[in-house]
């Protein structure tokens, strides 16, 4: 075991780079850098929508830590100290009348006379899911009939009770997204995917019932063939959808991403073989604010012959961060291998030993 020393993550970027993607409000470059403007005194993240200063008025930092140092305040635009997937309570009530009357339809003469733009709901859901309200209003629907339907629920019953008005319009809205008739659909699952904004960029996050079953960044090489192999292991069809895992997930994250948490509770789904069963369970085992080289996972494992197979597995694993891969290094202490990006890797390294350098409150 390999005790971290503490270091500062400095982004890999140059100035002209990170100008350009203040200038895009590109959310692919959230939590590798953070803006500080020298005329005003305030620091921004990069997806802020104020108006922007010169090149010249600019310089590009690591972290909001950083910027705080030097004296800079915190946006009151973009709030960059506070989590970007952090729900409103105004979302959150809204997501909380569809969990309780799943067959609500809020149109957008419904928002207002909550007092609530429809404009502001529809971008919130576009940032943090990829898709409007309405759209997520009728895929809550069809998950809700899905749900009714593995219960036994008949398809006319589950139809109306999930706000459908017609059984022929249900019908048919239900095989475009399972690609099956209903009365067929008690052989198949669903899975939840969700979009969730951390400081490393946006992940995308799977869940059965059961738990937890992928959490990736959005620009991982493969993502897409990797989450049709899932589908298919699952016996799955994947659903844009609320799951009650989502929730304690997000939490979990946003603690860690702050340095309060070390461990996560959140529950698991991860198929794959015996071996690649045993390897992730190792990941487990390795101390936060440490590493290990990928010889002693295999010696840890009782084959350490197999140092290529634990590599091989630890790259499949699906889980990012709760199963700490990160954590496995070269031999010679050198970062290799990490589906999000070495510069990912190294951010979260350097969180952990900073966080271990000084212990978080309550620890």
């Amino acid at each position: 075991m390999m005790l971290l020393k503490p270091t500062l993550p400095a982004p890999p970027l140059s100035a002209a780079e990170c100008y350009q993607a203040l200038l895009a409000k590109d959310a692919a470059y959230e939590g590798r850098f953070i803006a500080a403007v020298k005329t005003t005194g305030i620091f921004c993240r990069p997806t802020c929508t104020a108006r922007k200063p010169k090149p010249e008025n600019v310089e590009f930092l690591a972290t909001a830590k950083e910027a705080l140092l030097r004296g800079y305040r915190p946006c009151k635009v973009c709030t960059p100290l506070e989590a970007r997937d952090t729900t409103p309570g105004y979302i959150h009530e809204l997501l909380q009348a569809l969990t309780r009357q799943p067959g609500t339809r809020f149109s957008d003469q419904d928002l207002r006379r909550q007092g609530l733009e429809p404009a502001t709901v529809r971008r919130w859901f576009l940032r943090q899911h990829g898709i409007t309200f309405q759209a997520y209003q009728r895929l809550n629907r069809i998950n809700q009939a899905f749900q009714k339907l593995q219960t036994g629920v008949s398809v006319t019953d589950a139809a109306f009770e999930s706000g459908y008005e017609s059984l022929s319009g249900f019908q048919d809205s239900f095989k475009a997204v399972f690609g099956v008739a209903p009365s067929r659909s008690r052989q198949q699952h669903a899975m939840q995917l969700t979009r969730l904004e951390t400081p490393l960029g946006t992940m995308l996050a799977c869940a059965t019932d059961a738990g937890i079953c992928l959490l990736e960044f959005t620009d991982r090489r493969g993502l897409e063939t990797e989450l049709k192999e899932l589908a298919r292991k699952l016996n799955a069809t994947v659903l844009q959808s609320p799951n009650p895992h989502f929730e304690l997930l997000r939490s979990q994250l946003a603690e860690y991403f702050a340095g309060h948490r070390r461990t996560f509770s959140v529950p698991l789904v991860t198929p794959g073989t015996a071996f690649q069963q045993a390897v992730w369970q190792q990941l487990h085992t390795i101390p936060y604010g440490t590493t290990r080289s990928y010889a002693r996972q295999a010696a840890a494992l009782q084959q350490p012959g197999a140092v290529r197979a634990v590599a091989a597995a630890n790259g499949r694993n699906r889980v990012a961060i709760l199963i700490p891969c990160h954590r496995v290094v070269g031999t010679d202490g050198h970062l290799t291998g990490y589906g999000g990006g070495l510069w990912r890797k190294q951010w979260l390294l350097d969180l952990e030993s900073q966080q271990v350098a000084e212990p978080p409150l309550g620890s």
